[in-house]
């Protein structure tokens, strides 16, 4: 540090690596593209079908990607595209006739019974498009109309589901169906260092074996009191989910563990909690291997949370919150820390709330797992080698994330004064609660 930053400080934030984190959304679009959305429709209703579908394009774009997430061009009387979702390039073309747009999932070496009968089984439950073999034996997912059919929105829709549904099928079936399927020669990866992958793989093990030692002690009886314990897997789900940002097997893994607890049916919360367990000690015992080609980073459309206002968040921090008290008052401060961890998970994985709301709870992930970010090779001062809270870090960084949504959210003033750097639990506690009363009305209330 040079000597005039002694003096003055050194405000510059540090270069931090280009890592993503967390589940992609499309809830954040400008007023332009809201605007192009109703222009779209309005296009679409004057009778001028390639001028509506063009509008809609641009309602799609990733205004916050570095590289296009679609390109488009009109020739011949009819607008072709490309989208990008996830491993999946998604083409299309329409004209004043027809529009129809597809994905190529995987190639069909072997027209297994397998896989075609899962794909008819997914047929029953799609709305707009279906899973079909094109004449090359190309797995396709296709959805088509006439143009006097498809308005904006029925498109808008169609092209969401196939966009979803082609992403999260394509790993899948390639893993379960070695032999009778292979990539498609659309797939759309990134790669990542295997340093990164590492880091990753050896965070997931032993976040988990962290959970199972911890059911381990038995104190408290994970029999008598499986729903306190049921809070520490779901905030393992949703945390991996968020920093590690999984695809294919693992992806799927989490959703299946939030759904064996969340399930209605007969099993009781004990049973459910072996469920989740087995389900873990399945990624535990998985290769390294698979973990590292899961592992790339890819380009999306559609994100599959809906936009929440910030009143949604807030409630949903006062009701699960109040469950602390108890592992709190009882020493079980491992068991209470994964109160706010579930919270501020579930928030990022079910939901899109305001943008300073997801810039704080991505702060709260920072703190709370400040080792694995430093591995990763950010600077993160929030704590020290021991784990301490940093106060005086923190706070730079709130008022820094402050300001950055000042402009757009004049109100946002984060009050500080009850954070409890007492211990990183009452800290968790604390910091959610600042969060709960964020005011984020937009500068024009809108």
């Amino acid at each position: 540090m040079s000597f005039l930053s002694k003096i003055f400080g050194n405000h510059s934030r540090p270069e931090q690596p280009d890592i993503p984190f967390g589940r992609f959304s499309d809830a954040y679009k400008s007023a332009e593209q809201h605007q192009a959305f109703d222009r779209s429709l309005e296009a679409f209703e004057q009778g001028e079908p390639l001028v509506a579908y063009r509008e809609l394009l641009y309602y799609l774009i990733d205004e916050s990607a570095k590289q296009p997430n679609i390109h488009w061009e009109e020739k011949d009387g009819a607008l072709h595209f490309e989208l990008f979702q996830g491993s999946q390039c998604i083409t299309g073309i329409a004209d004043k006739h027809s529009v129809k747009v597809e994905s190529r999932v995987a190639k069909a070496n072997d027209l297994n019974v397998g896989f075609m009968r899962r794909l008819m089984e997914a047929n029953f439950h799609l709305k707009f498009s279906r899973f079909a073999l094109d004449a090359d034996n190309n797995l396709c997912i296709v959805f088509d109309s006439k143009t006097l059919d498809g308005s904006p929105l029925k498109v808008l829709h169609a092209v969401r589901e196939l966009a979803i549904h082609a992403d999260k099928q394509d790993d899948l079936l390639l893993g379960e169906f070695t032999q009778a399927l292979s990539p498609s020669d659309g797939r759309q990866l990134e790669a990542i260092p295997d340093s990164e992958k590492e880091v990753k793989y050896q965070y997931i093990q032993r976040s988990i074996e962290a959970v199972f030692a911890e059911m381990e002690k038995g104190k408290p009886d994970p029999n008598t009191y499986p729903g306190t314990y049921a809070y520490l897997f779901l905030a393992l789900t949703f945390r991996l989910d968020y920093l590690i940002k999984p695809e294919g097997f693992m992806m799927d893994l989490l959703e299946r563990v939030y759904a064996a607890y969340f399930t209605k049916n007969n099993l009781t919360p004990q049973v459910k909690l072996q469920q989740m367990k087995r389900e873990f000690q399945s990624l535990l015992d998985r290769p390294k291997e698979a973990f590292f080609a899961e592992m790339y980073r890819t380009q999306s459309t559609f994100g599959a949370n809906p936009a929440v206002p910030h009143g949604t968040v807030a409630s949903f921090v006062e009701g699960e919150l109040a469950n602390m008290e108890w592992p709190l008052q009882e020493g079980h401060d491992t068991l209470a820390l994964a109160i706010p961890q579930y919270i501020a998970g579930f928030i990022l994985f079910h939901q899109a709330p305001p943008k300073p709301d997801r810039a704080f709870l991505h702060l709260f992930f920072q703190i709370t797992e400040s080792q694995f970010f430093r591995e990763l090779g950010f600077d993160i001062p929030f704590t020290d080698q021991d784990g301490r809270l940093q106060k005086p870090d923190i706070l730079k960084e709130i008022k820094r994330l402050t300001e950055q949504y000042r402009l757009e959210y004049p109100n946002l003033r984060p009050d500080t004064n009850g954070l409890n750097f007492a211990s990183p639990t009452l800290f968790a506690k604390s910091y959610l609660l600042m969060v709960k009363g964020l005011d984020v009305t937009k500068e024009h209330g809108d």
